[in-house]
């Protein structure tokens, strides 16, 4: 994620909230944001192993009893010679709150990769088609009906596995509750969604480096999804600009409002019907315009944003 941030930190292209066309990003802000996420994730696993990683010997209902008088030795030396800190108290098992934290640790890694995957391949799709999985045409079939698919395999398995992981947060947390000092409703499942729980997320963590290190760029189609709107995009940007020569913000936003909705009944550009408006040209020139209307240069701080991840990271690791 780092690396694709610094590469495309000024690889501009349109962002979207509602699924609609909004201002201005750039795709190195998605993968910045990522890796920022993917680095809270690594210091939550750190966090949990001091928690989950606990030595003990303290018997059937905790109170070392059989151990006699060196029963509390016993168990901080077995400890020790395990590597591990001696659990402070217990009953007849480790308490299954911190086993419950590490799998929604693993949960919330999933969701990460998900939220990754599924950016990805909504970015792929027919009508947006910016970024892709990479596909070979030689070795790989996209559907054994329809010829022309190049579907996105790798990404959809990220997001049907993750929800898997997710599911097994529910019976880790029910693990707590036991009957009195133990019962075996906590090991019976244990059994199943901690192994599959670590093995489906170190799958997943695969295949999204598999994904990420083989993304297809289509810049022609990013510059035109930019574009898309005729101008629509920096509506905001304009009022803006009016602010700043002294009209009042609410009067700059319905001006470039009416402005805007014009645009969309009579499909013309933003550019375009800004020009015209004397209202809007009282306060700026022509060529004050044609440079508010460069999406190019509406990216704000995104750039240095990338660069102060790339930098934290040099002490991430």
């Amino acid at each position: 994620m780092l690396d694709l941030a610094g590469k495309n930190k000024n690889n501009v292209c349109i962002g979207r909230t509602h699924g609609q066309h909004a201002l201005p990003t750039t795709y190195g802000m998605k993968f910045a944001l990522w890796a920022d996420e993917l680095h809270r994730q690594l210091n939550r696993l750190d966090e949990c192993s001091g928690r989950l990683c606990v030595g003990m010997m303290t018997g059937a209902v905790g109170t070392a009893a059989a151990l006699g008088k060196e029963g509390l030795a016993v168990h901080k030396k077995v400890s020790q010679i395990l590597g591990l800190k001696p659990v402070l108290i217990s009953n007849q098992i480790v308490q299954r709150d911190a086993h419950s934290e590490f799998l929604m640790d693993l949960a919330n890694i999933a969701s990460t990769l998900e939220k990754m995957a599924l950016e990805i391949r909504n970015l792929q799709r027919t009508e947006i088609n910016e970024v892709g999985e990479s596909f070979d045409p030689q070795k790989q079939v996209g559907s054994s009906t329809m010829p022309h698919k190049m579907n996105p395999i790798t990404a959809e398995r990220i997001c049907g596995i993750s929800r898997v992981i997710r599911a097994y947060v529910a019976p880790a947390l029910q693990n707590n509750p036991l009957w009195h000092e133990r019962d075996l409703t906590n090991s019976s499942c244990e059994r199943i969604i901690i192994p599959e729980s670590c093995m489906l997320t170190d799958y997943i963590i695969k295949l999204s480096l598999k994904l990420f290190k083989n993304l297809t760029f289509k810049p022609e189609n990013i510059e035109r999804n930019l574009n898309l709107s005729h101008g629509l995009i920096m509506a905001e940007r304009v009022m803006a600009e009016l602010t700043r020569k002294g009209v009042g913000r609410q009067t700059a936003y319905a001006l470039v409002r009416v402005c805007s909705m014009d645009a969309y009944e009579k499909g013309l550009g933003l550019k375009e019907v800004i020009s015209s408006s004397k209202e809007i040209t009282m306060y700026l020139s022509e060529d004050e315009i044609e440079e508010i209307m460069d999406p190019h240069t509406y990216i704000g701080s995104a750039v240095q944003m990338v660069e102060n991840v790339l930098s934290a990271s040099n002490n991430w690791f």
